[in-house]
């Protein structure tokens, strides 16, 4: 019996660019400025385009930044924040029909995956929120996090799913602790085989779980 669902947030619960361009804009322009050819034009925009859909040290390692084009992003997003209301995916309302406990776990820099929570209005639908903030010390990471909520509501890794978008973070982090995933296959998002299960929408995901062998594909 699933007794818990753990959520990602950004192109799972709500469309990561639905805070709007012109938010990312200023951390950009910042990358762009410092980036003095160390990346081409084409791979420049190849890895801001990243940026909306994974964690930024995730893009600055991958993409190979020079310190500099690091430290400029770094440093404009940790001002960000959302300062509009956002209304995240059609289907978010299915939440509250989950009977199960659910947990929230976001990635990013914590002042701007903060106000994305709040400018959603959900923080009442979970149990527990926790930002994996990349912008801190000691950073725990994801798999960290799932372990110590499992820990802390004594839960087991087959009463729980881990519901995400992103096969390199939460998809990822419950396979290596036994967590069965299901992937919301939001438009845009590549298919991973590495999920448990495969989703479109949270009605998919609340029928999953009134049918204990259903694989939604």
């Amino acid at each position: 019996m699933i007794r818990a669902l753990i959520f990602d947030l950004d192109n799972c619960l709500a469309p990561a660019r639905e805070v709007g361009a012109a938010l990312y804009e200023p951390a950009f322009e910042a990358i762009r400025q410092a980036n003095n050819g160390s990346l081409s034009p084409e791979n420049l925009r190849a890895a801001l385009e990243d940026c909306w859909d994974h964690a930024f040290d995730w893009v600055a390692k991958r993409h190979h930044f020079s310190e500099s084009m690091r430290q400029a992003g770094w440093q404009a997003f940790q001002r960000l924040e959302v300062a509009s209301k956002m209304t995240g995916y059609e289907d978010l309302s299915i939440l509250s029909q989950l009977p199960t406990q659910r947990f929230l776990v976001t990635s990013g820099f914590r002042r701007l995956q903060e106000s994305k929570v709040a400018a959603l209005d959900i923080a009442n639908q979970f149990v527990d929120i926790q930002i994996d903030a990349i912008d801190e010390p000691n950073r725990l990471g994801k798999q960290k996090i799932f372990a110590l909520i499992s820990e802390r509501y004594q839960l087991c890794p087959d009463e729980t799913l881990v519901v995400g978008d992103s096969e390199h973070s939460e998809i990822l982090a419950g396979e290596r602790l036994g967590i069965r995933t299901v992937q919301t296959l939001r438009p845009g998002i590549p298919h991973s085989e590495r999920a448990t299960y495969h989703i479109r929408s949270l009605v998919e995901l609340k029928r999953l779980l009134e049918s204990s062998d259903a694989l939604i594909d």
